[in-house]
This record gives C-alpha cells, structure tokens and sequence, in this order.
C-alpha cells in the first residue's frame, strides 16, 4: 500500500521509479532528460473515506508522466520534462481548496489533476480553478452539479473529467438492478454531493421502472460505527440494500448489516469493486453483490496499463478505482501541454481537445504510441488519444460519454455480466418523467 504523503514533488522520483520498474538504465533515461520541469498540480484524497483511490490515482499519474517523458525523450514536452505536485485533500473540500490555493497562488500551477470525489472537486473549481484560469481534470468525480455548473458558466471551460456523470450512471444502476430482480430494496447513501445526486438519480429511474424503495439513511463518512444507520434501514424490512458510498465506510456498513441480520442481497456503487472491499466483508457473504462501474472498451492502451501498471503500482492492480481514468487524465494533459508547445493555462485548455479530436490520427499508450502521439503534438496535427478507458471527447461542459459496465462479484472476484450503451441508458431517460 503507498504511504500517503500531503506533499510530494514528483519529478525524478517518477522517472526513477518508471525506469526500475521497466529494467531501463537510469542513466542513460536521465541524460536525454531535458534540464526544465513542468510542474502540474494534483490533488486527490490519499487519506480519508477516499484515500484508496486518491493513492491509486497518484500511481497511475506517476506511470504515465514517467512514460510520457521517457517517449519525450531530450526535446521533452513543450521542452520540458513533465512532473506533479502532489497533495493531499483528506477527502474534505476546505482541505482540498487551500492545497489547490498553494498550487495555484503560489506555485503557479497552469493545471492540476483533481479531485477525486465530487465534494472536493466542486469546491475546487469554483473557488479556485475557474476564477483563477487553471485548467483542472477530475478522474473520479462524478456529480451532474459539476455539469451543471458547465452549463451555467461557472467552471469557464477550466474543468474537464475522465468520469461519466451520475446523471447517467443513475439510470444505468437503475435498469440493472431491475434487470437483476432487484425490484424492492433500502437505501444506505453517503450524505454529500455524490451520495445525494446518486441517489436522486437513481430513485428517479427506479421508481418509474416500477421499484420500490422502503426507506433511504444518509450517512456522514468516516465514523467508528454505522449501527445506527444500518439499525434504521431494517426497520423497514427490506429484501436488499443499494449501498452509495466509499469502500472504508462501505466495508464496515454492510458488515454490519449482515451482523444484524441483513439480507445478503445488494446492489453496490463503482466504488465497491475493489478487493479490499471483498475482502473486508467476508466474499462468503457478497454471492449476491450486484453493481455498475463507467465502463471501458478494451484497446491496446488497455492492454499496456494493465500490463506496467501493478508491477510500479505498491499493491494496487489495474482495476482499481480511478487507476485507469487517472491515467488517461494525466496522458491527456500530458499531450495537451505538448500540443500547446507551451505550460501556459489556455493553451493547455484549448489543447484538450485537440488531442481528443474524434477526426484525428488514433494513438495509444505505451512508448510506440505515446512517440507518435508526441510527434504528431509537435507539428500541431489533430489526434486522437484512446486511452485505457477507451475514445473520451469532451462536450462544451467538459463531459466525456461512455458505457457503463455491469458485474457482480463470484467467488471474491469482481466479474463482468456486461455492458450497457449510452444509448441503452438515453432509451430509459427518455421513457422516464421530466
């Protein structure tokens, strides 16, 4: 497991990490390092409800600079090497805002990777990154209130995310837990700005699909005991729960729902496919564990994360929660910066499409594809990066589209049932009521 660190300059501690790991020469990397770095910032939850993500997400971003710099070679990434400032937003929004406050303010950060959950991102981006002109990528975040803010002008076009919104990842929870015969449950939810939205998207499309839900308990993060919570959600004597939440305050929940005689029968959120979670409730326990994730269309970028990234990682494999879209946040703005040609904010920002351009050339990740990513940069030409996560386009309020993938968990392992379309969830939001 990484040692959570609340600051972390990550310029030849990445590189020296990337080249042991891959067997290369440490030397012989460093003397086509150019002298400069380009520094971006990043903050994510490394301790807290979310700290499991935030330290996957770090490791995922450490992985692809290191590649990136490495493909780069001495001309580098608009001339320089590429590094990041990491720091730590302990799953709280005022701790989120004046970490990012430093990076911005003090050191003149153009871009900074972040947050993780949607109540560290918002904050982030309307106190800071919007009125400062700072372009910010969130791997994790997931809340319609950040599209909504697009729409409203309030993010500026500053904030891109490598994330479906819950607006639709709501529906899709929604037609599967129907499809499951998961048609009569409780609710445990997480009391903020994920938990909420999720909860009233989801109840929007279950309940027009013809599901019941026999009551609803917020919870606040990071308590020694949910008895409480867990005590008022049996009252109603449900057959299921769908638990909205994060994998900590997850683990002791339903552990305790099942000590009180909860039925063994959920619906969970993307979070929940993690091993420390199967592994903290008992895999016994979880035969009928049900849940969506965004979901992802292999390509060869896949391939090659799957491959470098638990071999550098400290214990975390490839499909840990935000690794894959961290990644393919940090080769976006990796490729961006080098598009521009400069590490200036709206250059960066305008770039971000230009490396997403659905009508441009198809590159990868890995040295091959990322040398040719870069080349293609330099010369100002259209690309298009399909990542790990698949082809991501942003729309005007820096949304991506995207499948969403269906599992449960067998035998303590998460296992795919499946993948629902965008289109599969536009058909059910159109049936539902406005």
């Amino acid at each position: 497991m990484p040692t959570p660190r609340s600051t972390l300059t990550v310029s030849t501690l990445a590189l020296a990490a990337i080249t042991t790991t891959l067997g290369l020469a440490p030397l012989a990397v460093q003397a086509q390092a150019p002298a400069c770095t380009h520094t971006a910032g990043m903050v994510v939850s490394l301790t807290g409800a979310a700290g499991r993500f935030g330290q996957a997400a770090a490791k995922s971003v450490e992985l692809a600079f290191g590649e990136l710099n490495k493909a780069a070679g001495a001309q580098g990434i608009a001339g320089c090497k590429l590094a990041f400032d990491l720091r730590d937003a302990q799953s709280q929004g005022s701790v989120a805002v004046d970490q990012a406050r430093q990076l911005v303010d003090l050191k003149k950060v153009p871009a900074i990777i972040g947050g993780i959950i949607s109540s560290v991102s918002i904050p982030i981006v309307t106190s800071v990154t919007a009125p400062a002109g700072v372009v910010q990528i969130s791997p994790a975040s997931t809340s319609p209130t950040l599209t909504k803010l697009g729409v409203e002008g309030k993010t500026g076009g500053w904030f891109f995310r490598t994330i479906t919104s819950d607006a639709l990842q709501g529906t899709a929870a929604a037609k599967y837990a129907m499809d499951q015969g998961l048609r009569d449950l409780a609710i445990i939810h997480v009391n903020n700005d994920f938990g909420v939205n999720m909860l009233a998207e989801f109840r929007r499309a279950y309940e027009a699909l013809g599901g019941k839900i026999r009551s609803v308990t917020p919870y606040n993060a990071q308590q020694p005991s949910y008895a409480a919570e867990v005590t008022n959600a049996l009252k109603s004597d449900p057959p299921a729960l769908y638990f909205i939440g994060y994998p900590g305050d997850g683990t002791t929940i339903v552990r305790t729902w099942i000590q009180q005689g909860g039925p063994q029968r959920f619906l969970l959120n993307d979070g929940m496919n993690a091993a420390d979670f199967i592994k903290g409730v008992g895999p016994q326990f979880l035969a009928n564990a049900f849940g969506t994730s965004s979901g992802t269309t292999k390509t060869p970028s896949t391939e090659f994360f799957a491959s470098a990234y638990p071999a550098m990682s400290g214990g975390f494999d490839a499909g840990a929660p935000a690794a894959d879209r961290a990644f393919d946040a940090a080769a976006i703005l990796g490729l961006a910066i080098a598009h521009a040609g400069k590490f200036e904010a709206a250059a960066i920002r305008d770039a971000v499409r230009k490396v997403t351009d659905p009508a441009g050339e198809v590159v990868h990740a890995g040295p091959q594809g990322f040398a040719r990513a870069l080349q293609l940069a330099r010369e100002k030409k259209p690309l298009r990066y399909v990542g790990v996560i698949g082809g991501a386009s942003f729309d005007k309020n820096g949304d991506i589209l995207g499948p969403f993938r269906t599992w449960r968990i067998t035998n303590g392992e998460v296992t795919t049932v499946g993948q629902m379309s965008v289109e599969e969830v536009a058909a059910v939001q159109a049936r539902l009521p406005k």
